[in-house]
C-alpha cells in the first residue's frame, strides 16, 4: 500500500461516551434495582427427648425392658451368690442392714450394690442396640460439672439436714451415744469408697432404667414420670425393709426427691449426689457416734422428727436444683 493511500484513510474518531437516552413516558413505568428474594426461615430444631422417654427413641418394644430387667437380675443374682460365698467362707455379715457397721459388710454389700452400674450400662447395647449414655442424661453422657455442683448443694441441703436431726435426737430426745464403732478408720475408708458408687448403681437402677421403663410403657411425659416416681421411689424404699415405719417413709421421700431432680435436669447426675451425700453423712456419724444414734440406722426414738427435718433439706435440694437446672 503507497502512502497516498495511507493519506486517504480517515482518522479515527475519538471516544465521545454512550449514547444519550430517552426519558421514559410518564405512564411507563421505570425499572428499579432485581428483587431479591428473602431466604427460607429454618426450621426451629426439634425439643430434645425427654430422658425418661428415651427407651420410645431405640426401637421400642414393650418386651425389651423385661429382657433388660431379666439381664440386669441375673448379673446381680451372680453377685449376691457371690457374696453368700463370701459371708460363709469369711463372715463378713453382709447384707443390706446397716447394722452393725463394720468395714468388711461395708465393702462385699456395697460392691454387690454396685453391681448394678455395669448391669445397666450393659443391658442398654445388649437388649436396646444402643449405647448406654441414654440410660445417663439426655446429653448421652455423665455430666461431671453437673455432678460436682449437685454434691455441693445436697451437702448444703441435705447434708446440712440429716446432721441437725441426729442432733435433735442426741441433745433433745436423750437418743443413745454408744460410741464410735470399733475399727473406725477401717469402716470410714471402706464407707467413702463405697457408698458413691452404691448409690450410683441404686440410682441408674430405679431412677434411670426402671422409670424409663414405667414411662416407656405408658408413653405419656406427665403420666409416666409421675408413676414413674412413685414405684421406684416405693420399690427402691422396701428393698431396704418396711418393718420401720419412719425409715420407710424417709426413704420414700428420698426417692421421690430423686425423681424430682431427674425430671428437672434429664440425667441421673443430681439424684447420685443426692443419694450419696445422704448415705455419707449418716455414715459418717453413724460411724463416730454409733449406730444407735442415727435414726436412719436404727429403728426406734424421734424417728418421725428425724424424717421431716430430713424432709425439709430435701425439698430445699430440690428447689435450688430447680432454680439452677442443668446450667454449669
Amino acid at each position: 500500500m503507497t502512502v497516498r493511500a495511507l493519506e486517504g484513510t480517515a482518522p479515527e474518531e475519538a471516544y465521545a461516551g454512550p449514547p444519550p437516552t430517552v426519558r421514559p413516558a410518564a405512564d411507563q413505568p421505570v425499572p428499579g434495582p432485581p428483587r431479591q428474594e428473602a431466604p427460607a426461615e429454618q426450621p426451629e430444631p426439634a425439643p430434645p427427648t425427654p430422658y425418661l422417654l428415651a427407651m420410645r427413641t431405640v426401637g421400642w418394644a414393650w418386651w425389651r425392658p423385661v429382657a433388660g430387667f431379666a439381664l440386669i437380675a441375673f448379673l446381680l443374682a451372680v453377685g449376691f451368690v457371690l457374696t453368700r460365698i463370701a459371708d460363709l467362707l469369711t463372715g463378713t455379715g453382709a447384707d443390706l442392714d446397716p447394722v452393725p457397721l463394720t468395714w468388711r459388710g461395708l465393702l462385699v454389700t456395697g460392691l454387690l450394690l454396685a453391681l448394678a452400674l455395669p448391669a445397666v450400662l450393659l443391658a442398654w447395647p445388649l437388649v436396646h442396640g444402643v449405647g448406654p449414655g441414654r440410660g445417663l442424661s439426655v446429653a448421652g453422657r455423665l455430666r461431671w460439672p453437673l455432678l460436682g455442683r449437685s454434691t455441693v448443694l445436697a451437702l448444703a441441703t441435705v447434708g446440712v439436714a440429716v446432721a441437725l436431726g441426729v442432733a435433735g435426737a442426741v441433745l433433745l430426745a436423750g437418743r443413745e451415744v454408744p460410741g464410735p464403732v470399733p475399727e473406725l478408720p477401717w469402716v470410714l475408708v471402706v464407707g467413702l469408697l463405697t457408698a458413691p458408687l452404691r448409690a450410683a448403681g441404686e440410682e441408674l437402677l430405679f431412677r434411670g432404667y426402671l422409670s424409663q421403663a414405667v414411662a416407656g410403657w405408658i408413653g405419656r411425659p406427665r403420666v409416666g414420670a409421675a408413676v414413674a416416681a412413685l414405684v421406684s421411689a416405693v420399690l427402691w424404699a422396701a428393698l431396704y425393709g418396711t418393718d420401720d415405719l419412719a425409715g420407710f417413709v424417709g426413704r420414700v421421700a428420698l426417692g421421690l426427691a430423686a425423681s424430682a431432680v431427674v425430671l428437672l435436669t434429664g440425667g441421673i447426675e443430681a439424684a447420685v449426689a443426692l443419694h450419696a451425700v445422704c448415705g455419707v453423712v449418716v455414715l459418717v456419724l453413724g460411724a463416730v457416734l454409733g449406730e444407735g444414734a442415727v435414726p436412719g440406722l436404727v429403728p426406734g426414738g424421734p424417728g418421725a422428727v428425724f424424717v421431716l427435718v430430713a424432709a425439709l433439706g430435701l425439698a430445699a435440694f430440690v428447689g435450688l436444683v430447680a432454680r439452677r437446672g442443668t446450667r454449669s
